[in-house]
């Protein structure tokens, strides 16, 4: 194998395995920041040696071999070894560890402790975001930028403040239990499912969606379920992103202009993601928020057309949605299945009496959801001006333009 063969083979590999090896440190060192580097520094190790000695048959497991190697050799320079080992238990032992880590089982339960470390609650949602993309997603502080559209700069501080936030916290290196882990469950798919809303609908820039950022989120949600299986909430979410996904190909067209839901391609729709969404809805039970929001996008995915969409259904679901969160956002959306199903008149009653609603002041969905509900009932002129106020508060171009051209009808 040349070495440039050997280079992008690292890379891909360390992309693919680094949140495990990162974990694997981490359960030593009790600092993600430091088993970042350290995990960077097996790396490093990797680009030396395997252009000499070939890629080995396990590259996952050579690479968190050496990073436990080095966090032990670094425990051991900063404290005795005999305090240290008191500290952390039998995870350590005086023995150079095997090629091949002895128990892939410890390897996951670190992965579950590394995503409730990113994501835990003393950081801020937009720090939990980044630095889950960063220690979850193998992401680079770029890839990370452009996935956020924000500085690189800005992104980089983050991740550095969100480490040492931890870091200072003393935030144990742990799956938390009882109620303290239902708190921080919540927040650990809160970050999963912002990172896959940024890329389904994407908040600005030239992009309606962006399938990459769709991709980390998706993955990170189905290592949660296999990693908690016994977790309803989890399969729920689960679920939901796979429906969701499924419909991406049809989201726009050949120019990257959106496609309304009414104007998809439905036999672009992804079957074999809807199965794995339908299964795992399956596993989620039915009365969370996550598995509520399933079950609407399975109502979707059972419609071969548009015209067969159980809309009655789907405002059921999003009227029990709305007593479990009392989500202003899901009230517009169940306005919308009620227009649906008894009429635009009836619906637009519902939109109007969320017209004041402080959360929804700058939300531009709401003009236009009530753009439409005007248009379907004549009222021409008052429409164009929802659509005009709509696209005068987005931020993503290609909605502004779609906006716009339905304010010219």
């Amino acid at each position: 194998m040349t070495e440039p063969r050997v280079t992008a083979t690292i890379e891909a590999a360390y992309r693919i395995e680094s949140p495990r090896v990162i974990a694997a440190a981490a359960r030593i060192v009790r600092d993600v920041g430091i088993a970042e580097e350290i995990a960077q520094d097996a790396l490093v190790a990797a680009l030396e040696q395997w252009p000499e000695s070939g890629v080995p048959d396990k590259p996952g497991a050579w690479l968190t071999a050496t990073a436990r190697r080095r966090a032990i050799d670094l425990v051991r320079r900063k404290e005795t070894y005999a305090r240290k080992l008191a500290e952390v238990g039998r995870s350590l032992e005086d023995t150079t560890p095997a090629p091949d880590p002895p128990d892939p089982e410890n390897i996951d339960d670190d992965l579950l402790r590394l995503i409730f470390t990113a994501c835990h609650p003393v950081l801020p949602t937009a720090s939990r975001t980044a630095l889950t993309l960063r220690l979850l997603g193998g992401l680079t502080t770029a890839e990370i930028a452009r996935a956020l559209l924000a500085a690189e700069p800005a992104v980089a501080q983050r991740i550095v403040r969100a480490k040492r936030a931890l870091a200072t916290a003393g935030v144990g290196f742990e799956v938390p239990y009882g109620e303290d882990r239902a708190a921080r469950l919540s927040s650990v798919l809160e970050v999963i499912y912002l990172i896959f809303n940024e890329g389904y609908t994407a908040t600005a820039g030239d992009d309606v969606v962006r399938p990459a950022l769709c991709e980390d989120a998706l993955r990170l949600a189905r290592v949660l379920a296999a990693l908690m299986p016994g977790e309803p909430e989890v399969h729920g979410l689960a679920a939901l992103l796979e429906f969701q996904a499924s419909r991406i190909p049809a989201r726009t067209g050949p120019d990257g202009a959106p496609v309304l839901l009414a104007d998809q391609n439905r036999t672009r729709w992804n079957r074999p993601l809807m199965r794995r969404g339908a299964d795992a809805l399956a596993r989620a039970g039915g009365g969370g928020p996550y598995a509520l929001q399933a079950a609407i996008a399975a109502c979707h995915a059972r419609a071969a057309r548009y015209e067969d969409t159980d809309w009655a259904m789907i405002a059921t679901l999003y009227g029990r949605l709305l007593t479990l969160t009392g989500s202003p956002v899901v009230a517009l959306n169940r306005a919308v299945a009620v227009s649906m199903a008894e009429g635009p008149a009836a619906g637009l009653a519902l939109v109007d009496a969320l017209r004041d609603e402080p959360a929804l002041k700058d939300y531009h969905l709401l003009p236009s959801v009530r753009g439409d509900l005007l248009a379907r009932l004549g009222r021409d002129a008052e429409a164009r001006e929802e659509f005009r106020r709509a696209a005068s508060l987005t931020h993503n171009e290609r909605e502004r333009a779609l906006l716009l051209e339905r304010s010219h009808r």
